[in-house]
């Protein structure tokens, strides 16, 4: 490998102590671009994320969840009792020599562990230190557990979300875990790493999780802000462009997304679906199509479901109107024409799922395009490699410390 494809990241090393969505995808857009990731792990505090769907072909086992896979490509995977004094002993030997140590924890865990940052400082004074909680390390809801869900609700997001006549319908995790949280928190990482460089000092990066989700709800915050209104859930539908929904297409469950945001883009909209002229007069301009839009999706909706949805995409984007089928996975996996240029699917072969699938890096530097360098590692599969190598234990220390419990 040469030094310019090792990643732009190469030599910084990460304790990796964060686990589910936000936390494990934080370290590994760290470990794909080139750090050192190790994912500290036990037997009775594995990440759940190993026991969440879906699994590789239908059997359940910690070893198995396509989810945790693509949430941890490029790490190494150490089995540390934390508990057991020896284990404690060996994850400060861990911290004394990495860079960046990163949980997501409820604030005081890390602490109660006797790896908070005062103590992760007295081993590394320059320690990069991220936690990253879901309210933060201060204030009066320090102490509350969340996840994307709760944070979804608690951001606003849940509020903003679905049609006007039905109850919020929230995101899941979608945003919370794999949007926000994690770019903000590598991007913290990275700012604190430069102001190291720079400094030689280290930094403590209190990142509340709620806070880089509420960014996400943007002219909600900015309407109340200034007109003191609430901004109510509008499902597909734009408070001033009409049309713009989703709309049925031939086949089994097959969608097209049509957003019409001007009245020359309208006209081409009718030019392309051939709309009798005296409704195309009447919808002109965008006031008349914004009071009468329940009407206009009804013909659009007509129009829509008698066509394939890929041949209706194609003929309405030459014709100038943004439109775009509602792609599923096996679209995006077999069909997308633009992921298969980009090379966005990436194969790697797992020790127990064998050949998997997993996203591949997407963001291109064109002199350090960043990797996945292996895949998600099983747990504890590295504990001896890391013990021996970088910790400086002795194979009988490793053998010793595995008949005591310190790799459980």
């Amino acid at each position: 490998m040469s030094a310019s494809s090792k990643g732009p990241l190469a030599g910084i090393r990460v304790a990796d102590f964060t686990w589910i969505g936000a936390g494990s995808y934080t370290t590994k857009l760290l470990a794909d671009f080139g750090a050192d990731v190790i994912k500290v792990e036990s037997s009775t505090h594995m990440d759940t994320l190993r026991s969440t769907p879906p699994f590789k072909d239908g059997i359940k086992g910690i070893e198995r969840s396509g989810y945790f896979a693509d949430r941890n490509t490029s790490k190494r995977g150490m089995r540390l009792n934390l508990k057991h004094p020896q284990g404690l002993a060996i994850a400060k030997r861990l911290i004394a020599c990495s860079d960046v140590v990163a949980n997501n924890f409820r604030p005081g865990v890390m602490d109660r562990l006797g790896l908070g940052y005062a103590a992760a400082q007295a081993l590394r004074p320059d320690i990069v230190y991220l936690a990253m909680s879901m309210q933060g390390g201060t204030g009066p809801h320090t102490k509350y557990v969340g996840f994307g869900l709760t944070i979804g609700a608690l951001a606003g997001i849940h509020y903003s979300s679905g049609p006007s006549d039905r109850p919020p319908a929230g995101t899941s995790t979608n945003y919370p875990d794999h949007v926000p949280n994690p770019a903000h928190a590598a991007f913290a990482v990275l700012a604190a790493l430069n102001y190291r460089r720079r400094t030689g000092c280290g930094q403590y990066i209190d990142l509340a999780q709620t806070e880089p989700t509420v960014a996400l709800l943007g002219t909600a915050i900015v309407d109340y802000a200034v007109n003191g209104r609430i901004a109510e859930r509008h499902g597909n539908s734009h408070p001033v462009w009409a049309p713009h929904g989703v709309y049925p297409c031939l086949g089994d469950d097959r969608w097209i997304a049509v957003a019409v945001q001007d009245d020359a883009q309208w006209g081409r909209l009718a030019d392309a679906l051939a709309l009798e002229p005296t409704r195309r007069a009447a919808w002109a301009h965008s006031e008349a199509r914004e009071t009468q839009r329940l009407t206009i999706d009804e013909w659009l909706t007509s129009e829509t479901r008698l066509r394939e949805p890929f041949d209706l995409m194609r003929q309405l984007q030459e014709a100038g109107v943004p439109a775009g089928v509602v792609q599923n996975a096996g679209d995006l996996i077999e069909r997308d024409p633009q992921l298969a240029h980009r090379q966005h699917w990436q194969y790697l072969d797992h020790p127990e799922m064998g050949r998997s699938i997993y996203n591949n890096v997407p963001i291109k530097l064109s002199r350090t395009p960043g990797q996945l360098s292996r895949p998600a590692p099983m747990l504890g599969q590295h504990t001896e490699e890391i013990c021996t190598s970088l910790l400086g234990l002795t194979t009988d220390e490793v053998a010793r410390f595995a008949a005591d419990k310190v790799f459980e």
